[in-house]
C-alpha cells in the first residue's frame, strides 16, 4: 500500500491535520497496522518536499505548532495516476512455505509434518478473518474476503503439496 498516496487522497476532501490524515488512515486502513505518528509527519513532509501537498495553515495552541495541509493540482494529477496504474499480480514462484518443504525434504525431516501445521495456522486465521467479517461493515467484508480468498488458495496447495509429496521428495533429491 502506499502511504503517501493514500494521504493525498484523504486530502482531496479537504485540507487537514496530521493527526486527522492518522485517524482517517487507521480507521479506513489500519485495522492489522495503525500508522504511527512519526511515519504521517516523515510522509507529509516528503511530499511537501516533491510539491505534491502545501501547508494550508498553521496554528499554535498549548502543545506543538499544527500544520494544516493540502493537496497540490500535482499532488491531485499523481494520485490520479496511481490509481489509474494496475498493480503487478505477485505470482508467488518462490516462497518460505515451499522453501520449508523442500529443506525439510533434503534434510529427512518430516514435511508433511510441515504441511499439516502449516493448515492449521491457515485454518486458525481463516476463523478469526470470518468473525471480523461477520461483526464487519462492507469494507471490512470486503478486505477480509480478499485475505480468506488468498488463504484458501494456499489451502488448495497445501493439499495439492500434501499429495505430491513423494514425487517432490525424489525430484529435490537426485538433482
Amino acid at each position: 500500500m502506499s502511504i503517501g498516496h493514500t494521504l493525498l487522497g484523504f486530502l482531496e476532501s479537504g485540507p487537514r491535520h496530521g493527526y486527522d490524515l492518522k485517524r482517517a488512515f487507521d480507521e479506513k486502513f489500519g485495522h492489522d497496522r495503525p500508522l504511527h505518528y512519526g511515519q504521517v509527519y516523515s510522509t507529509m513532509s516528503r511530499l511537501l518536499k516533491n510539491g505534491l501537498v502545501e501547508v494550508d495553515g498553521t496554528e499554535t495552541g498549548t502543545g506543538p505548532e499544527r500544520k494544516r495541509y493540502a493537496i497540490t493540482e500535482e499532488g491531485v494529477t499523481d494520485v490520479q495516476r496511481w490509481l489509474a496504474t494496475p498493480e503487478k499480480p505477485e505470482p508467488y514462484p518462490q516462497s518460505t512455505l515451499y522453501t520449508k518443504v523442500v529443506l525439510a525434504l533434503l534434510t529427512h525431516r518430516n514435511a508433511s509434518e510441515i504441511l499439516d501445521t502449516q493448515r492449521s495456522e491457515h485454518l486458525r486465521m481463516m476463523r478469526i478473518l470470518t468473525d471480523r467479517k461477520l461483526k464487519g461493515d462492507l469494507a471490512d467484508q470486503l478486505i477480509c474476503d480478499h485475505a480468506l480468498f488468498h488463504l484458501e488458495a494456499d489451502l488448495r496447495w497445501l493439499q495439492l503439496t500434501a499429495a505430491r509429496l513423494g514425487g517432490l521428495a525424489e525430484a529435490v533429491t537426485t538433482r
